[in-house]
């Protein structure tokens, strides 16, 4: 496996190849480009006074006000540019308004985290007729007009089944995931069946592995985690061997469940993000893998891109991207960066990179038991 290899790498670089990031994993399809390199922003002096506005969805997630935003707006200003933003606080509503009163106070590029990738395409629209380029920050806008930056989602689902589905070759295993309206939901889950986990509504042929709950989660919230996952253990007495768990956050809801019940650190559970507390539990043994999508470098590369735009809003002029095809049936100009598993044996990535602080990392943690915390 070269996991460790991309940990010590990933802290020093914004992007990697693509191949360097699945470790032997099953290769992407062809709408699942290779990792794409950051844009090099221009000189300072060709965007001062670039007014870049960025419609955050909410700020629920950890590492949106902790590392993507921080790194966002330091690209900008580094740039020349000014940062201007707002919180859309979980609404598609609020996040169409907060878009037009980005562009009333000036904005020359937008950077859109979507809260809703369907519902905000009139305001994509709408910013595109006044000439204002748009970056679809992490979450897909089916509209060919946008940069659309993120991670390889695919490529997260992908690590997450194979870490799982090697501890658990055969069981009953419990899906959660996110938002039904964030296409990532999707591009993750579509990662796992990749991997050799069942689709949606098909049975493994071999009869090895048994989906016996699986769902959406509004808003990726961890507490309508933690309810779904106490019902399918309620439907299936309790009797779940794993869990693919879409992000760090709903890992924590269902821990929770799991907790309740007894089982916490007898059966496995995925996550992503590299949230603090999911790093803690997987040192703790109660998380098995956090993949992390470091957020400095998304938002470093997005600020760039911004920073570019507003200088030239030419997208095929854009270094550094990637065409991805879109479910949709888009071809979108994009910037993908490569995601990286956390488990108990490379938890030293994530104290050299400072996610966090050893004593957050280790809190509860039998000192020796992992070598992260002697």
């Amino acid at each position: 496996m070269q996991f460790s290899r991309r940990l010590a790498a990933l802290v020093g670089v914004t992007a990697l190849a693509f191949a360097a990031c699945t470790g032997g994993a099953t290769p992407a399809p062809a709408t699942n480009p290779p990792a794409s390199t950051a844009p090099t922003e221009p000189p300072p002096s060709v965007a001062a006074g670039c007014v870049v506005g960025v419609s955050w969805n909410n700020f629920q997630e950890e590492r949106w006000g902790k590392f993507d935003e921080p790194a966002l707006k330091a690209a900008i200003e580094a740039g020349g540019g000014t940062y201007v933003s707002n919180d859309a606080k979980s609404s598609a509503e609020t996040q169409a308004s907060n878009v037009e009163n980005l562009i009333t106070q000036g904005a020359q590029v937008l950077v859109i985290l979507a809260q809703d990738g369907t519902a905000i395409k009139p305001s994509v629209a709408s910013a595109a007729a006044q000439g204002i380029p748009v970056i679809a920050y992490d979450r897909l806008i089916e509209d060919p007009n946008v940069l659309y930056a993120t991670f390889d989602n695919k490529g997260v689902g992908r690590i997450m089944a194979e870490i799982i589905l090697k501890l658990v070759p055969e069981g009953n295993y419990a899906i959660i995931k996110g938002n039904s309206a964030d296409a990532n939901a999707d591009f993750l889950r579509a990662g796992m069946t990749e991997a050799g986990v069942p689709d949606v509504g098909q049975t493994d042929p071999a009869g090895k592995i048994k989906i016996v709950g699986e769902t959406y989660t509004d808003n990726w919230d961890p507490a309508n985690a933690q309810t779904n996952m106490e019902q399918i253990l309620s439907a299936n007495n309790n009797d779940i061997d794993a869990v693919l768990s879409e992000n760090d956050g709903m890992a924590g809801g269902v821990i929770a469940a799991l907790t309740a019940q007894g089982l916490d650190g007898k059966i496995p559970v995925s996550g992503q993000d590299g949230d603090k507390g999911a790093l803690n539990r997987v040192a703790l043994g109660t998380q098995t893998v956090s993949v992390w999508k470091d957020g400095r470098n998304l938002g470093k590369a997005s600020g760039e891109a911004a920073i570019a735009l507003c200088a030239d809003s030419d997208l095929s002029k854009l270094s550094g991207t990637v065409q991805f095809d879109t479910p949709g049936g888009n071809t979108l100009t994009s910037i993908i960066l490569d995601p990286t598993p956390v488990q108990q044996d490379n938890l030293q990535a994530v104290l050299d990179g400072n996610v966090l602080t050893k004593d957050e990392l280790c809190q509860g943690v039998t000192p020796g038991s992992v070598a992260a915390c002697p």
